[in-house]
C-alpha cells in the first residue's frame, strides 16, 4: 500500500485547509485509515481515523468539532478538512493505514503503512 498526501501549506489562525491522501496498491485488506501529526520536539499523535467499510470515525479531543475526516466512494482517497485552525495545529501531517480493526486507533504502533507527510503551518 502506498499513501501520498497533498494539501498542506501555511494559513492564518482561524483559517481552513483540506488534506488529501491517495492510496494505491492492495488496500482491500486495510480496516481503517487515518491522520497523525508530529510537531517539532513532540511525539507523533493520532488526529482522526475512519473505518473504511463502516464509515465510523474517531477524533482526538483536541480537534473534535473543528476537523472532519472522510473518504471518497471508491475508498481510495482520504480527506481531512481542517477548520478554525490554531497555531498548535502546526505539524507535519501523516496519512496512515491499519490492517487490523482495533480500538486503539491513535497509537502509532498499530499503523502498518505511512505516507511521507505534509507540512501544515498555522500562524
Amino acid at each position: 500500500v502506498q499513501l501520498v498526501e497533498s494539501g498542506g501549506g501555511s494559513v492564518q489562525a482561524g483559517g481552513s485547509l483540506r488534506l488529501s491522501c491517495a492510496a494505491s496498491g492492495y488496500t482491500a485488506n486495510t480496516c481503517s485509515m487515518g491522520w497523525f501529526r508530529q510537531a517539532p520536539g513532540k511525539e507523533r499523535e493520532g488526529v482522526a481515523a475512519i473505518r473504511r467499510y463502516s464509515g465510523t470515525t474517531f477524533y482526538a479531543d483536541s480537534v473534535k468539532g473543528r476537523f472532519t475526516i472522510s473518504q471518497d466512494n471508491a475508498k481510495t482517497t482520504l480527506y481531512l478538512q481542517m477548520n478554525s485552525l490554531k497555531p498548535e495545529d502546526t505539524a507535519v501531517y501523516y496519512c496512515a493505514a491499519t490492517i487490523q480493526c482495533i480500538p486503539n486507533w491513535n497509537e502509532t504502533r498499530t499503523v502498518n503503512y505511512w505516507g511521507q507527510g505534509t507540512q501544515v503551518t498555522v500562524s
